[in-house]
Order: C-alpha cells, then sequence, then structure tokens
C-alpha cells in the first residue's frame, strides 16, 4: 500500500511526538535514585517555613511494598527538633534494615501560632509528600508512628482522626498526651504544665479539647497502639496512659501498655532497654 508524501509526513511527525513524549514520561519517573542502594536525604521541605523540613532514610533493594516509620520529636509543642529523635532512628536502622524512616520537624507554635491545627496540618503535607513521591523513592502507603511526648499526642491523633486512607498500621506512645478532658489537667496546680495546656485554649471549650484528645477521638478501627509512661512522670498524669489503655480496650482495638512506676519524663538504663524490645516486637508484629 502507498502513503501520500503529506501522510507520511503527518505518520513520522506523530511518531516522533509520541516518542518526545515517551521519553519525558521515561525521565519523570527516573529520579536517579537507585532502589538496589541505600539513599538519604536530609532537611527536605515540604513547606515554606524553615521547620517544615523532615530527613529520609531509605533501605537498600526496597521496593513498592517497603513500609515506611515516621518520627515526630516532642517539645511541649513549642521547642524540639528531628535531631531529638536520631536515638530512635538509628535503633530502628540497627533492627529493621528493611524499613524506610522518616524523621520530622513541623512549625513550633508561640503566642501567634497555636499547636492545632497547625502541627497535624504539618504531618498531613509530610503524609501527602510521600504519597505523591512514592514511585520516585519506591516506598509504599503503609505507615507507622512513633512519637515522645508532645510528638507522640500528634501521632496518636492524626493516626486516629486525620488518617483517611487508613494507611497507619501501628502508632507508639512515649509520655504523650492523650486526654486534655482529664480532671487530673483540668483541676491540676502545676504552672509549667498549665502553661503547655494552655497552648490549646485558657477557656477552651469541651468539645475542643475532646477534638484534641486522642482519647477522645479513637475509634474501633484506630490502628493497633503502644503505650509507654512513666508513674512519677510531673507533666503527664498516670491517668493519661491507663484511661488510654481502657478506652482502646473498649473498642476492640490491639494495645499494649507499659507503666515504670519509679520513671519520670522519659527514663534510661534497664527501662529503656524494656521500651525498646517491647517496641520491637510490637513494630515487627503489627508494621
Amino acid at each position: 500500500m502507498k502513503l501520500k508524501k503529506g501522510k507520511i509526513l503527518v505518520f513520522a511527525f506523530a511518531l516522533i511526538l509520541f516518542n518526545c513524549s515517551n521519553e519525558k514520561a521515561i525521565e519523570e519517573n527516573n529520579s536517579g535514585i537507585d532502589p538496589t542502594k541505600y539513599y538519604q536525604e536530609l532537611n527536605i521541605s515540604y513547606g515554606e517555613d524553615n521547620d517544615q523540613k523532615f530527613d529520609l532514610y531509605l533501605p537498600a533493594n526496597r521496593t513498592a511494598s517497603t513500609k515506611v516509620m515516621v518520627l515526630v520529636h516532642g517539645g511541649g509543642w513549642t521547642s524540639g527538633d528531628k535531631s531529638d529523635m536520631n536515638p530512635i532512628k538509628d535503633l530502628l536502622r540497627q533492627d529493621f534494615p528493611d524499613l524506610a524512616i522518616v524523621n520530622i520537624n513541623y512549625r513550633l507554635a508561640d503566642d501567634n501560632n497555636k499547636p492545632y491545627p497547625m502541627q497535624i496540618d504539618d504531618i498531613t503535607s509530610i503524609i501527602n509528600f510521600l504519597n505523591d513521591n512514592k514511585v520516585k523513592y519506591s516506598i509504599s502507603n503503609t505507615l507507622g508512628f512513633i512519637g515522645t511526648s508532645a510528638g507522640a499526642h500528634l501521632s496518636l491523633l492524626w493516626s486516629y482522626a486525620f488518617d483517611a486512607n487508613s494507611n497507619v498500621n501501628m502508632v507508639c506512645s512515649i509520655v504523650g498526651p492523650t486526654n486534655f478532658t482529664d480532671p487530673a489537667y483540668l483541676s491540676n496546680t502545676n504552672p509549667a504544665l498549665q502553661g503547655l495546656l494552655n497552648l490549646y485554649g485558657e477557656n477552651a471549650t469541651t468539645s475542643f479539647l475532646e477534638e484534641v484528645s486522642p482519647y477522645h477521638q479513637a475509634k474501633t478501627n484506630s490502628p493497633p497502639t503502644i503505650l509507654f509512661y512513666g508513674g512519677k512522670d510531673p507533666l503527664i498524669p498516670t491517668t493519661q496512659g491507663t484511661d488510654m489503655r481502657d478506652k482502646l480496650q473498649d473498642l476492640g482495638v490491639v494495645n499494649e501498655f507499659t507503666l515504670y512506676p519509679n520513671a519520670g519524663h522519659g527514663w534510661i538504663g534497664i527501662e529503656l532497654l524494656d521500651t525498646w524490645q517491647k517496641l520491637k516486637v510490637f513494630t515487627n508484629n503489627h508494621l
């Protein structure tokens, strides 16, 4: 069959366009990040604020099934840095060499910038960023969270109330606040503690305090949760842990709870070893 010259030119031009488009698509999907090799990238920006950065650690030989652990630092919602979580990051890299790790910073609260919803919005932005780049990074949507103190509160709250796609498989709270309507908080006489609670409103309504409390946001489909608390913590009453445990049990949510009777707002030594051993087993079983 013979083609006229004009048709040949049109066909050739279309073929060139197809090839260019195909090459462009290949180029866009080829990030230059070799999934067979370990990769890390520090201070990835996910917003315009200087605090909106995270560190990414990707294991060698990762695939689209590689799971992601998100680390959320503490600091009373007003301070702290992702570097505070480096010891946990190092343990995860040692004991979970096939896990991707995301160690995050978020905007810190002050008199003009309340922690909620600002910090929850930052976590959502990070998760959206990871989802948008999961092909580039060779990772899955499956998430775990480990948070300490205020970061534990944020981890629980996001996992219980803002994980719209149910991608969180497990969440860990180490000395995290869980219930701002707890009488131990509402009637406390500790000025330092009250200063932190006032970040969520000096005259906050009960409905608002419930909105920002993981205890009130937990549901029957909340992810498996592991909780660690200190019996002599000056900032986190024991009821923040025991009540959360009881609520999860009532809902039928898989959970584990550990109270170290003589520990404060953190611990070392044998208690720390116990925490890591329990967290390792829980992560293996649920993430």
